[in-house]
């Protein structure tokens, strides 16, 4: 009960933190909201147009199209929300630029830092409000009965998403402990690149090109295959806990590349330094 009312009092503290950051200048805010709001919605207007053109894409409807974009938009918009501070969930840059120091001299655990430092609600929530009202608007007008618990069950799905997104950035992050310069920006290149795709329904695509998107390159399980099993449609008649076990599996992998790694960089260090961030 301690930590978790000492975590909160952290996200309380960050919450205050990113407010006063977006409001020392009111005109900065406006614009920063109207582009985050405008970006959203440009970013899933071209794939839902081609399905309301062609009415749905490879056996999705067109509300269902919808319901995949929103559906990636929330995670997201959970991604920047909790993990976008202070290069959280781009953990490669702070190992590359020498930064973990800052983490190692404060009076709490890392795993305690990590999972509240990236905290930025005001800010980075533009995504998780517009993706919201989004899925609702596609939920709407798919016309169908949901059961009640399907809702906790979307709520796992997110949950069990973002963590895939998560692991797969500090499974790429682990080689920065040993090419810091070369691989400061691997967990941005890795999380952008697979992000782009995930935004295209996959159904109607060969085998030869969704199979590997749901194993080695998991693009597909960020949105097309959550989608398909909310709806009792899991592609390849897989169960629609497959994503939870490729998460386990994934965060198994990483975890264990990531302490090796900080092994290597708390025994051999790093011979590099950018003071940035709010603790310099």
């Amino acid at each position: 009960m301690v930590k978790i009312k000492r975590v909160l009092r952290l996200y309380a503290l960050y919450a205050k933190m990113d407010l006063a950051w977006l409001l020392r200048d009111t005109t900065f805010a406006v614009l920063a909201v109207l582009a985050d709001v405008i970006t959203n919605l440009s970013s899933v207007t071209g794939v839902f147009l081609l399905a309301w053109r062609f009415d749905g894409i490879g056996g999705m409807s067109r509300f269902e199209v919808l319901f995949m974009l929103a559906y990636a938009t929330i995670i997201t918009g959970i991604f920047q929300t909790f993990c976008a501070g202070g290069n959280v969930g781009h953990i490669s840059r702070r190992v590359g630029r020498g930064q973990l120091e800052h983490m190692f001299i404060q009076p709490m655990l890392l795993p305690a830092q990590l999972a509240t430092e990236g905290f930025i609600p005001f800010s980075g929530s533009s995504n998780l409000i517009s993706g919201t009202v989004i899925m609702i608007i596609a939920t709407v007008n798919l016309g169908i009965s949901l059961p009640w618990w399907w809702i906790f069950s979307l709520i796992g799905n997110l949950i069990v998403t973002v963590a895939i997104v998560l692991g797969k950035s500090y499974l790429a992050s682990s080689l920065t402990f040993y090419a810091p310069v070369q691989a400061e920006e691997i967990s941005s290149y890795v999380i952008d690149s697979f992000g782009h795709i995930s935004t295209f329904p996959l159904s109607g695509m060969p085998l030869y090109l969704q199979i590997p998107l749901i194993t080695f390159i998991p693009t597909g399980l960020l949105a097309w295959f959550p989608t398909l099993a909310l709806f009792g449609r899991a592609p390849f008649n897989l169960p629609a806990w497959y994503p939870l076990l490729f998460a386990v599996v994934l965060w198994m992998i990483a975890t264990y590349f990531f302490r090796k790694g900080l092994n290597f960089y708390v025994k051999k260090g790093i011979n590099r330094y950018h003071a940035m961030g709010h603790r310099r």
